[in-house]
């Protein structure tokens, strides 16, 4: 059996690839998909598609449709998702990701340090598993496999 996870959580760091490789290592029957990594083209996919916007706000409100899209359908067709929560960057996309799981009734694991117990106090009591390190989330995956 092969199941599919999301990894959402902010793209700034390689996070992502930490999780892949631990995956091959403990040999997981896993396929990873994930929000566009690419920042760059996250914010132009809008105007990539429909052409230059009159202003920064329609250049995002396009940008954030076909990103929506993406997530919901790479989602929608995912086992299980794994949300990252990290302290140095702003975690609101993570937050919507994790929450739109939840209520799409995916497993969601959220992975989140022990300074954001108080604040993801009520998504962490939603979600199915919350866990400190990717290496915790991962041995919840490998418990499946058992």
């Amino acid at each position: 059996m092969q199941l599919t996870v999301y990894l959402a959580g902010q793209i700034h760091d390689n996070w992502r690839e930490e999780v892949r490789l631990k995956a091959e290592e403990k040999k997981l029957p896993l396929v990873f998909v994930s929000p566009q990594t690419n920042h760059d083209r996250s914010d132009d996919i809008g105007e990539a598609i429909q052409g230059k916007q009159p202003s920064k706000l329609h250049k995002d409100d396009v940008a954030s449709d076909i990103n929506n899209f993406r997530t919901q359908v790479l989602m929608q067709k995912s086992d299980i998702v794994i949300a990252l929560f990290g302290e140095k960057y702003k975690q609101w996309n993570t937050a919507m990701d994790a929450s739109t799981a939840i209520a799409m009734n995916k497993p969601t694991i959220i992975i989140r340090p022990e300074s954001l117990i108080h604040p993801l106090k009520e998504l962490s009591n939603k979600a199915n598993v919350t866990v400190e390190t990717v290496d915790q989330a991962l041995d919840v995956l490998s418990y499946i496999f058992e």
